[in-house]
């Protein structure tokens, strides 16, 4: 039976292997308690969680304060459909839309642009951008979320909007690996099922990932599954070949690898999240997204407990992965870095930015639709 210390230990790094999510607007005694007591890696916000920008900053702040090593503050900002703060601020325009304007420069501003709206509020970290290729077949769902079916295209998006990030403060990541391109069903209800040879996924979807594994802090692994690869219908997210034997070994992925929000209908459709937790752990993963229910935090929590308790190899692996997390953030300075309160004037400004950063992309794109 462990002692009252290793249990103790092993509880802090369980509580690094988890981002979640919840349903305030402000620190609430529940929300409070359920930080102090399983003290999370990070925690991310929605839409859900944003009245205005002073409000966010409050609650990020008040997050912060109840845990006590550096948490990762996150976000999915990519512009377009996926905005969190668009009525805080202003929305801002889609990657597709502003990649059809071909200019690097915009690519970079986007990214810049929406890195300062992160600090601004409050986060480190922004899950974006997308890294699937727009393929016809996934056109339906992921929409102006990708921005070509062209690999090398798709890395100089990437690459510039990464940098703008960077620029401003922010993690950002690489998503949704493999890669979501061929995906006919929205992984957030069901599991789509890609049939495509790993001849073509390696010179095709993974090209993101391979060239850019040394840019991403983060790696998002999808729920979805390619059996042609793994020979059976298991999710990505929960598959030790394409984790450890693939994005680590064979590409050499270094950073943290964290799973698509495990209460998605592509994960929970073939397991319990208490279950697939354990198992995107197992197969290499460094940290589970946990988005929504705090009840269904808490039993992935114990259920992480248990295998560790129960399995050594297992605790072996909870402890390889919170030693590179607390690492990671060691290094990461911007992580501790304290932004001040927002202020009238700086959120109209920013406002002003986006809506000034909007006008050019349209009108850039207006530019390259006309005849020559």
């Amino acid at each position: 039976m462990p002692n009252r210390k290793s249990s103790s230990d092993l509880r802090k790094k369980i509580g690094q292997l988890l981002i979640v999510g919840f349903d305030e607007t402000e620190m609430s005694s529940q929300l409070d308690e359920m930080l102090r007591r399983l003290q999370p890696g990070g925690v991310i916000l929605f839409a859900r969680n944003v009245v205005n920008v002073p409000q966010t900053h409050a609650l990020l702040q008040a997050c912060r304060k109840m845990v006590s090593i550096p948490l990762f503050l996150c976000v999915d900002m990519e512009g377009g459909v996926v905005d969190r703060l668009q009525k805080a601020l202003a929305p801002v325009p889609s990657p597709a839309k502003v990649f059809a304007t071909g200019d690097r420069k915009l690519f970079h501003m986007h990214g810049s642009l929406i890195g300062e709206e992160c600090r601004a509020v409050g986060f480190n970290v922004d899950f974006a951008p997308v890294s699937d290729l727009a393929f016809p077949a996934s056109r339906s769902i992921l929409g102006s979320r990708a921005v070509s079916a062209d690999p090398q295209q798709t890395i100089e998006y990437v690459r510039e909007f990464l940098h703008g990030l960077k620029k401003a403060g922010i993690l950002g990541c690489g998503k949704h690996f493999p890669g979501l391109g061929e995906g006919k069903l929205d992984s957030h209800q069901y599991l789509p099922v890609i049939e495509k040879s790993w001849k073509q996924l390696w010179v095709e979807d993974l090209v993101p990932y391979r060239l850019l594994r040394r840019e991403f802090p983060f790696v998002l692994v999808s729920h979805a599954a390619y059996p042609a690869v793994t020979r059976e219908s298991v999710s990505a997210s929960l598959s030790k070949k394409w984790i450890a034997d693939i994005l680590r070994k064979k590409i050499g992925y270094n950073g943290l690898v964290v799973s698509d929000d495990m209460e998605m209908g592509g994960v929970t459709s073939a397991a319990p999240v208490e279950v697939a937790v354990v198992a995107h752990i197992r197969a290499g993963g460094d940290i589970c997204l946990i988005c929504h229910k705090e009840d269904v935090i808490a039993r992935a929590f114990e259920s992480l407990m248990r295998e560790a308790e129960r399995d050594r190899e297992f605790h072996r692996r909870v402890s390889e992965s919170a030693r590179r997390i607390t690492t990671f953030k060691k290094k990461a300075a911007g992580l501790k870095r304290r932004v001040p309160p927002p202020t009238v004037q700086s959120v109209e400004r920013m406002a002003r930015h986006i809506w000034e950063f909007s006008e050019q992309v349209r009108l850039e794109g207006l530019a390259r639709q006309e005849p020559a």
